[in-house]
């Protein structure tokens, strides 16, 4: 069996599948992988690396007719075309946006898929879970953003020349990112509070050294696997007036909040915008989706009523050596799963629909479409 890794092409997607050091763990289970020239080089991962972890080196074309392919992002329809009939695709694959259309010609390519955001979040799974790795970088990574763009201190400090005090900082959604946000932000000295639709998560966030924005809600929206649901309309009216009152006492706002397959909830208003001090920062992580701030852009930057906000939709592109590592490592664990060897035979792909895992990301397969999910009546 051969593994193809390929080079991202999506704009602005610096990590790689898989690296040098899984690499070389694929290796010794006897499978042979093959990596496009410089796949890695946007990440720091030279081809030298690869080929000293046992790959070969070869062009864009041989590395998608490999048995099994993996990617970072979703691939383009080019991309897609260049896969044989056969093979497996493992990547992200947004299925509810883009990656829908995709997965119906992958299943009339005869490729078998899957993605790895549907992988469920259930304790077996969890070092297969590319969402909760990449959302920790991202998580750090915003906080970052937003030190690089205010122009004042994050921490209290004090010198002969006077003190300042420590900085405001508010995070709103408390999964995994918020969590990374939250503590980022406290290692480097600023105040930090933080509220969530799911109020279970209320120690979580006490216990990284944050307070507990409460907003008086008397409802919650915790989801299934762990994931948020949409309030009640009335629920979002209280939550709109109360966050509208409380986030200008920030100078920085860090906006985690999105609901798989639907637009991300309007959390930071234009009003609330308007009051906040001139200089202040949002970073809204749910750009890409809607934006939890109707006045963000997707991969842009902008002022508005003084106020500068953030609006990248691949954070963990911006630290792409570590991101690819985890990412890489989430992948390896997968194929511990789904690549097995019996007897002397060598590795090959197991599709074991029985299996909880495979059965949930495996969008394509056997030229039929596997997403979404019929329901069961």
């Amino acid at each position: 069996m051969i593994i193809g890794i390929p080079k991202e092409t999506r704009p602005g997607e610096a990590r790689v599948a898989s690296t040098p050091d899984v690499v070389k763990k694929l290796v010794a289970r006897k499978i042979e992988v093959v990596v496009e020239a410089d796949a890695g080089g946007a990440s720091s991962f030279p081809d030298a690396e690869y080929q000293a972890a046992g790959a070969k080196i070869v062009s864009r074309e041989e590395a998608f007719a490999a048995d099994l392919v993996l990617k970072v992002a979703c691939p383009s329809g080019d991309e897609a075309a260049l896969l044989k009939n056969g093979a497996l695709l493992v990547s992200m694959i947004d299925p509810f946006g883009d990656g829908a259309a995709l997965i119906d010609t992958l299943a009339a390519a005869g490729v078998s898929c899957i993605g790895m955001e549907l992988i469920p979040r259930i304790t077996r799974a969890q070092a297969m879970d590319v969402l909760s790795s990449q959302a920790n970088v991202a998580g750090y990574r915003a906080v970052i953003e937003a030190a690089h763009a205010y122009g004042k201190l994050f921490p209290m400090m004090m010198t002969a020349a006077g003190s300042v005090p420590p900085s405001m900082c508010i995070v709103l959604g408390v999964g995994v990112a918020g969590l990374q946000a939250i503590a980022t932000a406290r290692r480097i000295g600023a105040q930090v509070e933080a509220f969530d639709v799911r109020p279970e998560v209320r120690e979580q966030v006490q216990s990284v050294g944050a307070k507990w924005l409460d907003l008086g809600l008397g409802e919650t929206g915790a989801g299934e696997g762990g994931y948020a649901k949409e309030l009640s309309d009335e629920g979002k009216r209280l939550q709109k007036e109360a966050l509208t009152r409380a986030i200008p006492k920030a100078d920085i706002v860090i906006t985690t909040a999105q609901i798989p397959g639907r637009p991300a909830p309007v959390l930071v208003t234009e009003e609330a915008v308007a009051n906040m001090r001139p200089g202040s920062v949002i970073v809204d992580m749910a750009a890409g989706s809607g934006g939890n701030c109707p006045l963000s852009e997707p991969d842009a930057i902008v002022v508005k009523h003084g106020v500068t906000i953030i609006g990248h939709t691949n954070l963990p592109s911006a630290v792409a050596n570590h991101s690819s590592r985890f990412f890489a490592r989430n992948l390896n664990s997968l194929l511990e799963l789904i690549v097995v060897a019996e007897g002397d035979a060598p590795p090959s792909v197991k599709y074991d629909l029985d299996d909880e895992i495979v059965d949930a990301a495996l969008v394509a397969h056997d030229g039929a479409k596997r997403w979404p999910k019929k329901k069961e009546s």
